[in-house]
């Protein structure tokens, strides 16, 4: 095979508590992460020569080593030499559908992507938790994205505890296309504005994201009750956010408002908004009705749903 196409999952986030400051610098979390059906596609290519190439059809994502994918296949180059002696370089076109700086892990889920396509053009026979253990080093949702589905997400995001698989909870995102938030910024500032709160021994730190695991919404998700789910969604980062970005709080309001919203967020850092529905054809009518309240053609809306897997393998040459 000298060519593979692969999808790509967004991610949201169902829940999001900042617990303290790590050793390493970074926050200590507890979240769960949830695979969506809004994805990008990413082919991978053996070309000859030892080069690694990106291509993509969005002008905001780059294609020189500053791109995640372009890291991941950087990574893989220095882990398997051999094979990439043998193999050669790749080429790897990304066409994107996941909103760009949407908080949605999109070039995450990329770059999850690579290391797949990577794992099978070269013949390597990685388990997924190798090939989550790879992704850790290029950044805290990577792991996540590889394998997807339903988890709890502790440490900086990276250590993952697989949850019962949520299936065809319908969602509205709402993004503003030129709007971005910068997820350093949202965690230093949440840090300096609520840091008094936060747990400083280490031992009471991994007892407090491990809490989560008895949480109310991690009994929801085994259940699978949309809207007790939807009842229990949280998410911290929404303290510093909506208040210094009034268009994230005004799309979270008009969700609030609409007939049959089971619940809305923010994901993540921000900037998209999402909604939680039963049905498709309630998130449908939603969707047109915050189209129809603002009017912005900056704003993109999209109709998705809960999935139960990560990256996924569409076709291989």
């Amino acid at each position: 095979m000298h060519s593979y196409s692969l999808i790509a999952p967004a991610k949201i986030n169902l829940y999001l508590e900042i617990i303290g400051d790590r050793p390493d610098g970074y926050h200590e979390l507890a979240m769960i992460l949830q695979s969506i059906g809004l994805a990008d596609y990413i082919d991978v290519h053996s070309i000859s020569n030892d080069t690694i190439r990106v291509h993509s059809n969005h002008p905001q994502v780059p294609t020189d080593n500053s791109n995640l994918a372009y890291k991941a296949a950087e990574l893989m180059t220095r882990q398997f030499p051999e094979a990439f002696a043998k193999y050669g370089g790749v080429e790897i076109s990304i066409n994107k559908q996941i909103p760009v700086a949407a908080g949605l892990a999109g070039g995450s889920t990329n770059a999850a992507a690579v290391l797949v396509g990577i794992d099978l053009l070269w013949k390597l026979g990685l388990t997924q938790s190798e090939l989550e253990e790879l992704g850790a080093t290029l950044g805290s949702d990577v792991p996540f994205c590889v394998s997807g589905g339903t988890a709890i997400a502790t440490g900086r995001g990276e250590q993952l505890s697989p949850l019962p698989s949520l299936d065809k909870i319908y969602i509205v995102l709402a993004k503003y296309r030129s709007l971005e938030v910068s997820t350093p910024w949202a965690y230093k500032t949440y840090r300096q504005e609520f840091g008094n709160s936060y747990i400083r021994d280490t031992n009471d730190l991994a007892a407090r994201a491990s809490a989560v695991h008895s949480g109310e919404i991690v009994k929801a998700i085994a259940l699978a009750d949309a809207g007790k789910i939807a009842q229990k969604l949280h998410n911290d980062l929404e303290r510093v956010v909506l208040p210094a970005y009034p268009q994230v709080l005004q799309l979270r309001e008009i969700f609030a408002n609409q007939e049959g919203v089971l619940g809305t967020m923010m994901s993540g850092s921000g900037p998209t908004v999402f909604a939680l529905f039963e049905s498709e054809q309630q998130a449908e009518q939603v969707k047109l009705h915050v189209r129809e309240a603002i009017s912005d053609e900056d704003l993109e809306l999209f109709v998705t749903r809960t999935i139960t897997h990560g990256i996924q393998v569409a076709s291989s040459i």
